[in-house]
Order: C-alpha cells, then sequence, then structure tokens
C-alpha cells in the first residue's frame, strides 16, 4: 500500500494514521502530509471487491450528495485513494452532545430524500426475498444457534417461521428505492456539505423504510421512542413534498417502519454474533441486549408478531447468565 500512495501521489512524506475500524476485511487509513490528508482503503481482493464501492460512489456524487471522491484506484490489488470528510461521525458528535440530534437527523434525511428520489432499479442489485430471506437467517444460525448455543425444536422453528414469513411479506410490499443499507450515525460525517455518507457498498433497490428504521434504530445508540416517532415523521413529511411513494397515512408507514427494522434487528443480532464467534472481532455483543429490546418493543406492539416474543422469552431462560464469559 505505501509503494501504491507514492505513485499516486509523489513526492510527498506522508504520514499514514489508522481512519476507522470496519467489521469487514477493508481497513482504511489516513495518509497526510503538508496540512493535506487523504483517506485510504486497504480492501483485500480475496475478501471484498471495491467495485461496488466505486458505483455507488458515483450514484451518491451524481444525487449531489457528499460521498468520498475517488482520487485514484487499483482494482486488482484493493487499493482505493478518496478524499477525505474529516473525523466527526454523527455518532462521536451525538455521543458528546445529544442534543444536536434534531439538526444532525434533518441533515441525514433531507439526503436520504434526495438520494431515494434519483433511484433506478437497474442501477443496483435487488434487495429480493432470497436476499432479505438469507439476512434473517443469521439469527437462529449465529445467534441462537452458534452464540446462545439452543437448538430450536419443531415448535420453536414453526413459529420463528411464520413471524419470518409475515415479516417478509411487509418488507416486499413496500415501495422500493435505493437502499445504503447502513445508514446510520456510525457512517454519517458531519461536514460541510452536511452529511458525509461513507460505508455505502452494499446499497441495493429495495423497502423504502429501510435506511429510515436505520438511522433511528441504530445500533449504537438509542433514543426514546417521542423522539423517533418526530424525526420519522419529519422524515416522511419530506418524502411526501418529494413525491416519494410513501404511505399517505403516517401510521401505516411507521409500522412498516417497526416492521423493516425487526428484519434488520435480527439480521444484526446474528451478524455480531458471527463477528465474535467466526471472525474473533471483539466488541459487537456488547451491543446485544439493545437489539434484543428493538425486537421486544416491535413484538409486543403487533399481535401478528407475539410468536416471536414468546420465543425470546424461552431462549432467555436457556441463555447463560449475566457474567459470563464467551
Amino acid at each position: 500500500m505505501r509503494a501504491w500512495l507514492a505513485e499516486v501521489l509523489p513526492g510527498r512524506d506522508l504520514a499514514l494514521s489508522p481512519a476507522s475500524a470496519d467489521a469487514s476485511f477493508r481497513r482504511y487509513f489516513r495518509a497526510s502530509a503538508e496540512g493535506t490528508s487523504w483517506i485510504v482503503m486497504d480492501a483485500p481482493p480475496e475478501h471484498e471487491d471495491c467495485r461496488p464501492f466505486v458505483h455507488v460512489a458515483g450514484l451518491l456524487a451524481d444525487a449531489g450528495l457528499h460521498a468520498p471522491g475517488i482520487l485514484a484506484q487499483d482494482l486488482d490489488r484493493g487499493f482505493l485513494l478518496l478524499t477525505d470528510l474529516g473525523t466527526t461521525t454523527y455518532l462521536a458528535a451525538l455521543a458528546r452532545d445529544r442534543g444536536r440530534a434534531p439538526a444532525l437527523f434533518a441533515d441525514a434525511t433531507t439526503a436520504l430524500v434526495r438520494w431515494q428520489c434519483v433511484s433506478r432499479e437497474d442501477a443496483l442489485p435487488p434487495y429480493d426475498e432470497a436476499l432479505l430471506r438469507r439476512e434473517l437467517n443469521l439469527f437462529p444460525e449465529w445467534y441462537v444457534g452458534r452464540h446462545l448455543g439452543v437448538e430450536l425444536d419443531a415448535g420453536q422453528r414453526e413459529a420463528l417461521e411464520t413471524v419470518f414469513a409475515i415479516v417478509l411479506a411487509n418488507n416486499l410490499s413496500q415501495p422500493r428505492v435505493f437502499v445504503h443499507r447502513d445508514y446510520m450515525p456510525r457512517n454519517l460525517m458531519v461536514s460541510d456539505p452536511n452529511p458525509g455518507i461513507l460505508d455505502f457498498q452494499d446499497a441495493v433497490f429495495g423497502p423504502i423504510t429501510y435506511d429510515v428504521a436505520s438511522l433511528f434504530r441504530d445500533a449504537f445508540i438509542s433514543w426514546e421512542e417521542r423522539e423517533v416517532l418526530d424525526w420519522t415523521i419529519r422524515y416522511w413529511e419530506k418524502a411526501r413534498a418529494a413525491g416519494l411513494p410513501v404511505h399517505a397515512d403516517f401510521s401505516e408507514f411507521y409500522r412498516d417502519c417497526e416492521w423493516m427494522g425487526l428484519q434488520r434487528h435480527l439480521k444484526v443480532l446474528g451478524i455480531f454474533a458471527r463477528l465474535y464467534h467466526r471472525d474473533g472481532k471483539q466488541g459487537y455483543l456488547e451491543d446485544t441486549p439493545r437489539f434484543v429490546a428493538y425486537v421486544r418493543a416491535t413484538a409486543e406492539r403487533y399481535g401478528a408478531l407475539r410468536p416471536l416474543l414468546g420465543l425470546l422469552d424461552q431462549l432467555e431462560r436457556k441463555a447463560p447468565q449475566a457474567g459470563y464469559t464467551f
């Protein structure tokens, strides 16, 4: 990587430092010289493909959004040289001052509406039933089976499948737009223009509520429901004004957000367990109680989801007690 940087940024005495952590095999470094900085992505080609990142960066730029510019690339070796969007994520800013949330989320939802308004079906892979189901299956495979060490019996598997089927039916019935797929405070930068948008390489064409659910029901910071309702209404009003195909009835739109969020939360429970048990990545499991709470809150609100609530009760009785080590 240093040799490649010497080719694309010749004659500079570059200082390299880690720029951010990533749940994948990608690594990011900040290269600095003479008061200027760049971001270098190192994505080993045997594990990662940089082409989706390049493609989606172009779509975001075409929509007038603030994504990293690609200054140089070597796709065969998995190197990208990117513009630097700064050092302050939304997550870091909100951790210091939660009072900034309304203004930051206002910018984030404005950007999201702009992104959704340029959607076209042929530009991104479909977020179809096969992909949605593969993601849901991470929950029984990795969270329940590997992390909790529980083998579901026939009745439990049937209950889970019943919930999966109705959740997928809802997800697939929603209007489809461009979906960032990880539109959350950790991947948004406080910048000018605001926000800077990162980690978009997994973008798809799918349900309109997915990024809204990701933004307000985050992996690493939680909000009161009254706040989530307020911010979701503000997004919904912007989306309607822009002509996006959201429900005319906000209560129906909010239900769709919650059911889409449920799909994501079950998936993330599986992903966090896999990151620990398969990939040896520490820290993610600390946030699983937040996602269990999200799942419980949604399952308690809708009668059709009650079988999931019963299953969670059964799993918690079988789970290791507090204080155990993984």
